[in-house]
């Protein structure tokens, strides 16, 4: 690498922040209320309304909005959790966090996403719940899903922790969940730093989140704040400590102002990859599913056999001009928290976790630094 392809490295993310979260933080810490307060409560309408959700719930990650789904979706000990193994691994942490034990289902080679039929191979009567990931941005088909697990008595959990301004059947990725998590990662396009949300239909299960999230509080913090004679609280379980603050929650209310902004800026420069990987055998890139609409939030491309070189070779190749790309998702069942877990085999998985590899892509991308990732993609057939 140069010395000026150092100096102009082209890293596969970075967030969209301006001075509008500037200002909005120091509002928050002239306010006084830096915790848990007003402007999370502010964000969680706000985000809900944007999702067509009916309850929204802000916590530290989406790592504990998932614990939190299980838990108040009664998911325990004994019990079964159907995850993806290509996903990050928190997706089959969170069972473990309750007692149950994940069980990793293969995914579909196109979208990277379970299927009923992937998910029809690994059900057994301990199944309790399956936790269903829009990998990389990409909308599972949670409809049809549903219309297999729903009848079974099988709670489906969406993982839409990459998804925010994805679609699925012309409606926002989400909004037919029975209970959903997200995350605001840096990595993410709607970021608050650290951050989290579960969304919800129904009304007891986000009552509930909200007091868990809070130590299983009977009056919550900011309540008791409000009060000049603070009620007593209680804690009638064992809760946890997941709370957002304010001042991410301020960001965060910024930020989704600016998603559909980044939604559309982000498929313009996937469309821009498109083309060029279409011309190059031996790639293919991740694309819109038939019912739905990817953000891109990861833009993952498949080598091929047929290409010249192996991922590896690729990443280097791209390296070598200064260019930060990314080894595909993981394969939990792969890593050593998990490979001692017996498994259906998971061919699909195993393939694309050896042979995809994520490009840049951020908002702010400039038109001759994409134009050097397609070079370097193109001159990998020219040596």
């Amino acid at each position: 690498m140069s010395l000026d392809q150092q100096l102009t490295r082209i890293n596969v993310m970075q967030p969209w922040l301006g001075e509008e979260e500037v200002a909005a933080v120091a509002a928050v810490l002239r306010s006084g209320w830096v915790a848990q307060g007003p402007r999370v409560a502010a964000f969680e309408a706000a985000f809900a309304a944007s999702q067509e959700a009916a309850h929204a719930v802000a916590v530290s990650n989406c790592t504990t909005a998932l614990h939190l789904a299980l838990v108040v979706a009664g998911v325990g000990p004994g019990d079964e959790v159907v995850v993806p193994s290509f996903s990050f691994v928190a997706t089959a942490n969170a069972p473990t966090y309750v007692g149950a034990t994940p069980v990793f289902a293969d995914v579909d080679a196109t979208t990277g996403n379970l299927t009923p039929a992937t998910i029809a191979t690994v059900v057994t009567a301990r199944t309790r719940a399956v936790i269903a990931v829009d990998q990389g941005g990409v909308p599972l088909d949670l409809r049809a899903i549903r219309a297999w697990c729903d009848p079974l008595g099988i709670t489906v959990i969406e993982d839409a922790a990459c998804a925010a301004g994805s679609t699925a059947h012309g409606r926002p990725v989400g909004a037919g969940a029975e209970i959903a998590a997200w995350s605001f990662h840096p990595r993410k396009l709607l970021t608050t730093g650290e951050g989290g949300m579960l969304t919800t239909s129904r009304s007891d299960w986000a009552d509930r989140a909200r007091r868990l999230r809070e130590h299983a509080m009977s009056t919550s913090a900011a309540d008791r704040h409000a009060s000049v004679l603070a009620p007593p609280e209680s804690y009638a379980e064992v809760g946890f400590n997941f709370r957002m603050t304010d001042l991410q929650a301020a960001v965060g209310s910024v930020q989704l102002g600016r998603l559909p902004a980044m939604v559309a800026r982000r498929r313009e420069r996937a469309a821009t990859y498109a083309a060029v990987v279409a011309d190059l055998p031996g790639l293919r890139m991740v694309a819109d599913p038939a019912w739905g609409t990817t953000n891109f939030q990861s833009c993952w491309v498949e080598v091929l056999e047929d290409h010249p070189m192996d991922r590896e070779e690729l990443m280097v190749h791209l390296a070598e001009a200064g260019i930060s790309a990314r080894r595909g998702i993981m394969a939990a069942h792969r890593q050593p928290a998990h490979d001692h877990r017996s498994h259906a085999p998971l061919p699909v998985t195993e393939r694309l976790n050896d042979r995809t590899l994520i490009l840049p892509l951020f908002h702010q991308m400039t038109d001759p630094e994409q134009a050097r990732v397609c070079e370097a993609l193109s001159t990998a057939w020219r040596p």
